[in-house]
């Protein structure tokens, strides 16, 4: 029993050394975004389930809070941390998996 929790160990303290080396890489302000905007599209991508029952319109305002709260500014942050970071290809390259427009803006609907 003691050797597997020893592997165990091991393993679990090799898995968490190498695999933040690349988050490690990344500035400060570049994780913020990235937790951001990870929790932001987490929302966005949540089912917006219709209907007047409490439980669900409970459902969507917790949804539409969390998308206001996570998402508001990220258009405008991505593109100033994209003009920032320019010359970085670790950022630019991680900043790349993000659509550069998902806030809605005022009159479009």
């Amino acid at each position: 029993m003691l050797g597997i929790m020893k592997r165990f160990v091991l393993l679990a303290t090799f898995l968490f050394a190498f695999g933040s080396a690349g988050a490690s890489e990344l500035p400060s302000d570049v994780k913020s975004f990235i937790d951001d905007r990870e929790g932001c599209d987490h929302f966005r991508g949540e089912p917006w389930d219709s209907g007047s029952d409490p439980d669900i319109k409970e459902r969507r305002e917790f949804i539409f809070e969390n998308i206001k709260q996570l998402c508001t500014g990220t258009d405008k942050r991505l593109a100033t941390l994209r003009r920032k970071h320019r010359s970085n290809l670790n950022v630019i390259e991680r900043l790349s998996d993000y659509e550069d427009t998902i806030e809605l803006k005022k009159g479009r609907r």
